[in-house]
């Protein structure tokens, strides 16, 4: 029996082809963030502590070219293997999960055979156009292809995702530090499905973590009972304007109380006298708050430029936006007070004008000046109050 397993360039099934079992395709080609440590290189003190933080904060993998090391981590940690040679030792492949080879040269389709336990993969550097032309195959082929850009450019990394759709591979990029981790977390919509650092402290491993970490995609929306409305006079209020087309059922959500707010509309509905404006919220006074991701509250007044804030369906699902410009002006407002299931009283104030709009049960849209005692709209009605825009159980009076 051969106690080592040959780099082989034959005989590799694509994964588009790995199952005629609807489930089973389904498994493979399922996809996730990940997020991976390379620990290569680093002295032994700090490979520790970045083996230790990775364990605690759940990343997905660890790659090293020590069997020894990947051998000791618990199963909730990916044990990836890079290979040193062209070929790996069977009993020390038996005991990792990927098997990572290096593409060099003119070896073309070159994917590591890591034995019946092990997953395959391939590191490509992508350089010049040939080398793309390899991330495009090799994708297709491999389970696992980590990829190495020398450019700033993501163009090549739009390419090779878009290569990768449907295959069942995955693809693993190697990332320079947190702020290049965002970015190519987010190229193509879904990104790559893995980001590989090679960490420089055990905090750049927990960033790490934070970044892959998937936000709230649904929030529990509310029936609102509207109690009264009233016409105010004169204040200040914002539109957001964010830097992604709204579909019709998005909104904001949107209150004077931290304990209730209202789902506001988009405009994205047909207004006389004006085109509709996809990517705004005409939000509400300058007091108001706004909800933003990891469950936090900001005033209105505070947005700026670049900020994120959530995008939230009448059904539901949560999305994260950026906001591109905040533009607050003075106008008539109307207040528009209601009661939550549970008794709770929530308010919100709007502009006073007949195209500023709620949403209400299954996507209906009601303008504010149309509005009457009895009317249901949809809105978010948490717990918690708020202490700097965070949810804190405490006593708090809110009117």
């Amino acid at each position: 029996m051969s106690t080592s397993t040959d780099i082989v360039t034959d005989d590799i099934t694509p994964l588009s082809a790995v199952a005629s079992d609807p489930s089973a395709i389904e498994t493979a080609t399922r996809r996730e963030h990940l997020a991976w440590i390379d620990v290569r290189g680093v002295a032994d003190h700090l490979r520790d502590a970045l083996v230790q933080a990775a364990i605690h904060h759940r990343i997905s993998g660890i790659v090293s070219d020590d069997p020894d090391l990947l051998a000791d981590l618990p199963p909730t940690v990916r044990r990836v293997l890079a290979a040193t040679g062209a070929s790996v030792d069977a009993d020390v492949a038996a005991t990792v999960d990927v098997v990572l080879g290096a593409h060099s040269g003119d070896d073309e389709n070159v994917i590591v055979d890591a034995g019946p336990s092990a997953e395959a993969g391939v590191h490509v550097v992508v350089s010049d156009a040939d080398t793309l032309r390899h991330a495009c195959e090799t994708v297709r082929r491999a389970p696992w292809t980590v990829l190495t850009f020398t450019d700033p450019t993501k163009i090549p990394l739009e390419i090779v995702i878009a290569a990768a759709e449907n295959s069942g591979g995955r693809t693993v990029t190697v990332v320079n530090d947190i702020e290049d981790a965002e970015i190519v977390k987010l190229v193509l919509e879904h990104g790559s499905d893995g980001l590989l650092l090679s960490p420089r402290s055990a905090d750049d491993v927990a960033t790490l973590a934070e970044v892959i970490r998937p936000s709230a995609d649904r929030i529990e929306l509310s029936e609102l009972t509207v109690t009264k409305v009233e016409h105010i006079g004169m204040g200040e209020r914002a539109c957001i304007d964010t830097c992604s087309l709204l579909e019709k059922d998005e909104g904001c959500l949107i209150g004077s109380f931290s304990t209730g707010m209202f789902l506001s509309c988009s405009e994205t509905h047909p207004l006389p006298y004006m085109p509709t404006r996809p990517f705004r919220w005409n939000a509400g006074a300058v007091h108001s708050y706004v909800l933003v991701p990891d469950n936090r509250t900001r005033y209105v007044s505070e947005l700026q430029a670049g900020q994120p804030i959530l995008a939230i369906r009448s059904t539901g699902e949560v999305r994260e936006v950026r906001i591109g410009r905040v533009k607050i002006e003075r106008r008539p407002l109307i207040s528009v007070s209601a009661t939550a299931p549970d008794g709770r009283k929530v308010n919100v104030i709007a502009q006073d004008d007949w195209h500023v709009r709620l949403l209400g049960p299954g996507g209906s849209v009601n303008n504010v000046t149309d509005l009457k005692p009895g009317d249901k709209l949809l809105g978010y009605a948490p717990e918690e109050s708020r202490h700097v825009g965070l949810p804190i159980t405490e006593f708090c009076d809110e009117r």
